[in-house]
């Protein structure tokens, strides 16, 4: 249907690599900020507190404030990081393949996205930035129903229940950084405390954003890796062949996560307003409109990638190329973490379970953009 696409509602689909790519990077498009957002008509979806919320995060954030939240936190997963993190996350995947193990012994099928995908995600995220396991399980109902405010068309009853998760997830991260500010160490989230002490004079407004932060990073996380793990399973699932030959290639685990993130990327939409009046491909926008860019299509595009539907792990160079983390200022801060768990997943899965199969189809929750799964069951033949 062409690179450029109107929407019904006033917008524009954006569909090939090179223009979605240009889109990410270019400072004439920008994250839709809490300012925009508060400029929509009364009423629109723009404006309720789930999303409100979501204009403060770094994901919603322009430079010069962008710029300023994303220094606070450095390199958070540069090689040094990622080599510490290997041994605990290589713990949890073991772990959790133990529990699904036993389910598969005791009952002969096993929901691998709850004992699993979610767990290790959810797990690793307690783990770096100190989240109690015993609330686990409350930070990952709360991110899930917050998460739904991001999708491109929430219905009325996912809005309700994003706001909702959006105020779970203040109550408890805000609760998290005063319990931590009154029992500083040496962990990431005090790191940040510390951090935002020296940037922000006012006590209150430094909290805050170190609320912001941490709230952005867990929730992030748990809305995208958790896909990636289950993915790894469902896509190999239905590339027998594939799967084969990565068994008998292991060291090929890291090309294989590319090749799963660029097949099917856990964010198949993201978007972006335009600065001011511009034409993209020939088509004419509007400052303030705009442009959902569609990764998935994107990463499909024959023309950047040679047989773009066909899975092939053996793909090199640019044909490996992907948007899946995005691109530009808001390129996604935990890449590093992600590929980590994954590659370290994946890798456990080929030795300990070489005949996992899907036992059926994959249960999906109704969402576009953050894709999830409600369940993905299977059975070790």
């Amino acid at each position: 249907m062409g690179e450029v696409i109107p929407a019904p509602w006033g917008a524009h689909f954006v569909t090939g690599y090179e223009l979605c790519d240009h889109v990410l990077r270019s400072r004439s498009w920008a994250a839709l900020d809490d300012s925009w957002r508060a400029r929509q008509e009364p009423g629109s979806r723009w404006l309720a507190p789930a999303s409100r919320e979501l204009g403060h995060v770094l994901q919603g954030l322009n430079p010069p404030e962008h710029t300023r939240h994303r220094r606070s936190v450095g390199n958070l997963f540069d090689r040094t990081t990622v080599t510490r993190l290997r041994g605990p996350v290589t713990a949890i995947a073991n772990g959790l393949l133990d529990t699904l193990d036993a389910h598969l012994h005791e009952d002969g099928i096993a929901d691998f996205s709850a004992l699993v995908s979610e767990e290790m995600t959810m797990a690793v995220m307690g783990h770096w930035i100190g989240i109690p396991a015993a609330d686990h399980a409350i930070v990952r109902h709360h991110s899930h129903a917050h998460g739904q405010a991001q999708e491109l068309l929430p219905s009325p009853s996912q809005m309700v229940a994003a706001d909702a998760g959006a105020l779970g997830m203040r109550e408890y991260f805000t609760g998290l950084v005063r319990d931590r500010r009154a029992h500083l160490g040496d962990d990431v989230l005090s790191g940040w405390i510390r951090t935002w002490d020296e940037l922000e004079p006012d006590r209150e407004r430094a909290d805050e954003a170190v609320y912001f932060l941490v709230m952005f990073i867990v929730g992030a996380a748990l809305e995208t890796t958790s896909m990636l793990l289950s993915n790894l399973v469902l896509v190999l699932d239905q590339h027998p062949a594939q799967r084969n030959w990565l068994r008998e290639h292991p060291e090929e685990v890291p090309r294989a996560v590319e090749e799963i993130l660029r097949f099917d990327s856990p964010v198949h939409v993201t978007t972006r307003v335009a600065r001011e009046d511009t034409v993209v491909a020939g088509t004419h926008v509007r400052a303030d409109e705009l442009v959902h860019l569609l990764i998935a299509s994107a990463n499909r595009d024959p023309a950047a990638v040679p047989e773009p539907d066909v899975f092939d792990i053996r793909r090199s160079g640019r044909s490996l190329s992907h948007l899946a983390f995005g691109g530009g200022v808001h390129y996604c801060i935990g890449a590093g973490l992600a590929r980590l768990q994954a590659q370290v997943l994946l890798d456990a899965l080929l030795r300990r379970f070489p005949t996992l199969r899907v036992a059926g189809p994959p249960q999906w929750e109704p969402r576009v953009a953050f894709r999830r799964l409600k369940s993905l069951d299977v059975v070790a033949r």
